[in-house]
């Protein structure tokens, strides 16, 4: 295309294929006779003066992304169109200060998928606390009283009123990035019951082969080579398999989970600066 009369041309393509939650979608601006572009991908997002950008659409949904071109005060708009598909798997995301997480929910697991599902598209976890944090251990959150809590509050005994049956999946263990359901102690709780609302993320710490192989003896389990591979390489706390019932898996954002555990905790293992989230599901 020729640019007539010194006027600039809006024009942009898009990486081609289907575009799955969470997609990242390369842009190539074609655009003529412009010197300054700003794009709207169409989602929310703020809009960017990079002359070809790079976007991530967290959800499914139909997309008009805008590029304007400008030459001077004379501007150019180029719309398209952009369909993002929800993702087979059942992903949620959970977004702190330390980064994002996206954690895989497992289908093995229906009632704990389906009740963490439901909580996060009420938005009940935003801006609740990781209140319980151990290095080489764990994070924990999803107690409610962490919303609004005195940085001298005890956290850990909230929840929506109602408890979760148990889930033991030997499929699922507590490899580094398992997502936990919290429960109480075995004296009250003999059925392992999960609690309906708080969870955990593991961070654990890698265990040798002879370690491991105490703990199959000891607990009566029996490791496929992928969890042990897992195991004696990433880290986990196997001593966890079940007695807590494992729902889902971090995907994305191991780091994160490094970052929070490593803050500065008080005697209670609270964070000393609160470590807050925001839940929302991948659709």
């Amino acid at each position: 295309m020729v640019a007539s009369c010194g006027k600039p041309i809006a024009n942009f393509t898009f990486s081609d294929g289907t575009h799955v939650a969470p997609a990242s979608v390369k842009f190539e601006n074609n655009s003529q006779n412009a010197d300054q572009f700003e794009w709207d991908f169409g989602d929310g997002s703020p809009s960017t003066t990079m002359a070809a950008p790079g976007h991530v659409y967290g959800a499914s949904g139909n997309y008009t992304v805008k590029l304007v071109a400008t030459k001077g005060k004379k501007t150019s708009v180029s719309e398209q169109r952009i369909q993002v598909t929800a993702p087979a798997a059942c992903l949620v995301e959970i977004e702190t200060d330390y980064g994002t997480m996206t954690i895989q929910l497992s289908n093995a697991t229906p009632q704990h998928r389906d009740n963490f599902l439901k909580l996060a598209e009420e938005g009940y976890y935003d801006g609740m606390l990781f209140h319980r944090v151990i290095e080489g251990f764990m994070l924990q959150g999803g107690d409610p009283d962490s919303k609004r809590a005195k940085p001298d509050q005890a956290l850990g005994m909230g929840g929506p009123g109602y408890t979760v049956p148990a889930e033991f999946v030997d499929s699922l263990v507590h490899v580094k990035g398992a997502l936990c359901a919290a429960r109480q102690g075995d004296q009250v709780n003999p059925q392992k019951r999960s609690s309906g609302s708080q969870f955990y993320i593991v961070q654990g710490k890698p265990l040798t082969a002879e370690e491991l192989s105490l703990i199959e003896a000891k607990k009566g389990i029996r490791y496929t080579k992928e969890q042990r591979d897992a195991y004696t390489t990433v880290g986990g706390t196997p001593i966890l398999d079940r007695e807590y019932t494992v729902f889902g898996q971090v995907v994305n954002g191991l780091d994160v989970i490094d970052k929070i555990a490593a803050v500065e905790t008080d005697p209670r293992d609270r964070p000393k600066v609160d470590v807050k989230m925001k839940v929302r599901v991948i659709k």
